[in-house]
């Protein structure tokens, strides 16, 4: 889709990207994006620290594929708006031929989409606009079929999406979706926030949460560890399997970097045989 053919930027209403973007502390929002944001981390201030670990989790998944099972090509869903590093710099640092793809369906994505093209000569990446809730659309593009040999390894990124698709829209039927068109080999990244917190109380603080981005316009449905382990049925789990993203395979203590019991989002990383 060119940026001409890009639906406009409402930006009186909140969007999850824009919102996560304030998580992040970045610059790439609006007021109304702001507000809904700032009532979050009232709420449940710890989604600030769990939308950074889950950046990290992302570099670290994105290097141990391309340096320990040398993954060459890499399909980011929901990449949302460009923060350094991008997935295409950790992978491309480790390999400079690497080729990336990054999708999403948020208009001013791809309006800063020209910040995730900047790839090494031996490499490449390519943007596409498209809804993940269209699986067939992001496999069918012209972009994906330049820049990406379905029929080799593909490793496929889905962090802090998911939990956007509601049961009814079948987020499991749409990974499958996804998968069944890759190659043996492929792996599958995926984080997601968390539903079976352990007190009322933050039980409590998750619904307040729920109706927050209700209220903006957005669906959020925080799942379970076995509902997000469900999304990996028939996939070969990596240790240390489902956990939490600053608990996989973190680079520091055995922690993380952050406080025991500290709750951030689920996470896994699976191949396909």
């Amino acid at each position: 889709m060119s940026e001409q053919d890009a639906p406009s930027i409402d930006t009186a209403k909140p969007h999850s990207a824009r919102m996560y973007d304030y998580y992040l502390g970045g610059k790439t929002h609006y007021e109304a994006d702001v507000q809904a944001a700032e009532a979050v981390v009232t709420k449940l201030p710890e989604i600030v620290t769990a939308a950074r670990a889950n950046r990290d989790f992302m570099i670290r998944v994105t290097r141990t594929l391309a340096a320990e099972y040398g993954v060459r090509q890499f399909l980011d869903i929901g990449s949302g708006i460009p923060t350094e590093p991008n997935l295409h710099q950790v992978a491309q640092s480790v390999a400079p031929e690497a080729r990336v793809v990054y999708t999403d369906n948020d208009p001013i994505v791809l309006q800063y989409a020209q910040a995730l093209l900047h790839s090494t000569p031996e490499g490449r990446t390519a943007y596409l606009h498209a809804d993940v809730t269209r699986p067939e659309a992001v496999l069918e593009s012209e972009e994906l079929h330049k820049t990406l040999d379905l029929d080799r390894p593909v490793a496929v990124s889905v962090n802090a999406l998911m939990h956007f698709i509601p049961d009814a829209q079948e987020p499991g039927r749409i990974l499958r979706a996804l998968l069944d068109r890759l190659a043996p080999g492929s792996f599958l990244s995926l984080s997601h926030g968390i539903g079976d917190v352990p007190d009322e109380e933050g039980s409590e603080r998750i619904d307040a949460v729920v109706e927050i981005y209700k209220r903006s316009g957005t669906v959020l449905a925080p799942r379970s560890r076995e509902q997000v382990a469900g999304f990996f049925d028939g996939l070969e789990l990596l240790d240390p399997g489902v956990t939490q993203v600053h608990l996989w395979r973190p680079d520091t203590d055995p922690h993380g970097g952050l406080p025991e019991g500290t709750l951030t989002l689920y996470a896994g990383v699976a191949r396909k045989s």
